[in-house]
């Protein structure tokens, strides 16, 4: 058991919260929530130890286990994937190295009586109780299955860290910290560099294997599948659910509704005794009375409404000329990369309006066929853009592209035609650009700022045929929506790529697989895709 007590943090003149109380106990499975800004951060940096707050503390075992995903990735490039990922056992084995190494002390020291020699014993014995205490373990074995869970190939195990990029490092750090079995897992927002199977794979570890774990996600059916309790941010203090997000949600708008009541009732009661004071406040024989209403409304607590989000913004693509009947056509395609080949005789046809969904592991080649699509790097045969076709594309990185030199409303106020420029401040909002960060310029901001930014410029070009790989890894939830019904009413084609399936989940009405080599066809539902697909990948992993 873990508890948290009287956690107070305040920046400056601002207080983030205030005298947090709750206990986090084995096998609970906690949704930390709030908007951004709220602190849920610091308060996972405060519990993992990597932060200190103003007040309060951490309280639990001194032999508990607790793992934070960390926010800045593994800079040790000396080590292949494996023996990195090792190094969650490190512990186990410089255990049973000074076990081994104290051992052979005993066999040739010979003075028995000595209290040196007592010590090795009582020394011996302390670390073979807790060794023999772990659970027997293939450790080759664990490690396989979690790398591969991961989205891993065997023949990745041998190369060096250095090759791969921030988010395979990211994976390998998710590995070493499930590898740990600790008491507590800390991830923070563990979903945004991975694919949809490796997501799976990642849910079925912490329901079925995994101790406590708190989880700070935007990727609403990953929480929604793992927790049992929420835990929310607001104003300051926390509101303690035992319930997943789902329910939460309901719980908490039952919860507003009750505060909106009682802060109704309460201005009722003070207007009145305001009333009350200033029409007897000269009248002696209610001296008494005026002077107790005086106390009791200095002394009355008053009621606060959770801080909501009621803005409802309804954003639609600007009208853009019709494209011809298949928009993205594919014959006998191929592509290679030396002698790894990504994918071989592709044929493929989307046509005009189809909402279609690209899926895989990564590396089986869904950005390079987008690529390809873009005409961004060679190939074999034939990848085609039909008649008419008006592309707005979103890669991973679109940030890049976008003018440094220009402000964030620059930036979306340069590309906005017509009616929608009324909304620009509405729809930065919406997309989490308040204040003063619409005067700032792209230069300053930071990645998931910038790459926000650049979802919002396309969401103003008038395009025929939307591209979109990831597009949600640095949205939170109301964003996510957002873009979620501004797609639902666009009339043209959108192709996407993403692993967050609640996003996916009412767009895409036909799969596109990427798995050993191939692209197969699947005229069915993301959701319908992946049921499917699970039981069969689940074996598959051994999990």
């Amino acid at each position: 058991m873990i508890s948290v007590n009287g956690l107070t943090v305040e920046f400056s003149a601002r207080t983030l919260f205030k005298d947090v109380n709750f206990v986090i106990n084995e096998n609970d499975k906690i949704a930390l929530m709030g908007k951004n800004g709220a602190g849920k951060s610091t308060m996972m940096k405060i519990i993992a130890g990597e932060q200190s707050a103003n007040s309060g503390g951490i309280n639990c075992h001194e032999d508990t286990v607790i793992a934070y995903l960390p926010q800045h990735l593994l800079t040790d490039d000396n080590c292949t994937v494996f023996e990195e990922t090792s190094k969650a056992f490190g512990h186990i084995f410089e255990m049973q190295k000074e076990m081994d190494d104290l051992n052979k002390q005993l066999e040739t020291r010979t003075d028995y009586e000595s209290k040196e020699y007592m010590s090795l014993i009582e020394r011996v014995s302390e670390l073979g109780e807790k060794y023999y205490a772990i659970e027997e373990t293939n450790f080759d074995s664990e490690i396989e299955k979690a790398l591969m869970g991961l989205g891993f190939n065997r023949s990745d195990f041998t190369r060096s860290t250095s090759e791969f990029s921030g988010g395979w490092r990211m994976r390998i750090e998710l590995a070493k910290i499930l590898l740990k079995k600790p008491d507590l897992v800390l991830l923070d927002e563990p979903t945004n560099h991975i694919d949809i199977e490796s997501v799976i794979w990642l849910e079925d570890f912490l329901k079925n294997k995994a101790k406590a774990v708190i989880v700070i996600s935007h990727d609403r059916t990953f929480i929604d599948n793992i927790t049992n309790r929420t835990i929310e941010i607001t104003m300051g203090r926390i509101y303690d659910y035992k319930a997943n997000y789902s329910h939460y949600l309901t719980l908490r708008e039952e919860r507003r509704a009750q505060q909106l009541k009682d802060y109704k009732e309460q201005q009722k009661l003070i207007k009145d005794t305001k009333r009350f004071i200033e029409q007897f406040k000269g009248t002696y024989s209610k001296t008494n009375s005026v002077s107790s209403r005086q106390r009791m409304l200095d002394k009355m607590e008053l009621v606060e409404i959770d801080e909501i989000d009621t803005s409802a913004l309804s954003l639609r693509f600007p009208p853009s000329q019709r494209s011809g009947d298949y928009p993205v056509i594919a014959k006998d395609f191929s592509k290679s990369y030396g002698e790894n080949i990504i994918f071989k005789d592709v044929n493929m046809a989307i046509a005009r309006g189809e909402k279609v969904s690209f899926v895989g592991r990564n590396g089986e080649g869904k950005s390079t066929m987008i690529k390809a699509i873009m005409d961004e790097i060679e190939y074999e045969g034939t990848c085609d853009l039909g008649h008419n076709a008006k592309v707005g594309y979103f890669a991973q990185n679109q940030a890049s592209l976008i003018d440094p030199s220009l402000s964030v409303f620059e930036t979306v106020d340069n590309v906005a035609e017509g009616e929608i420029r009324k909304e620009i401040k509405n729809i930065l909002g919406a997309f989490m650009f308040s204040g003063d960060t619409v005067d700032k310029k792209v230069e300053f901001l930071s990645g998931g700022e910038r790459t926000r930014l650049a979802m919002v410029k396309l969401l103003l070009e008038p395009v025929n045929v939307l591209i979109l790989d990831e597009p949600t890894n640095h949205l939170d939830l109301k964003s996510k929506d957002v873009l979620k019904e501004a797609l639902k009413k666009f009339d043209g084609t959108l192709i996407l790529v993403s692993h967050d399936r609640a996003f996916l989940q009412g767009l895409s009405e036909k799969v596109f697989e990427f798995k050993n080599k191939r692209v197969i066809e699947h005229f069915e539902t993301i959701d319908a895709f992946l049921e499917r697909n699970r039981i069969e990948q689940i074996k598959q992993l051994d999990l």
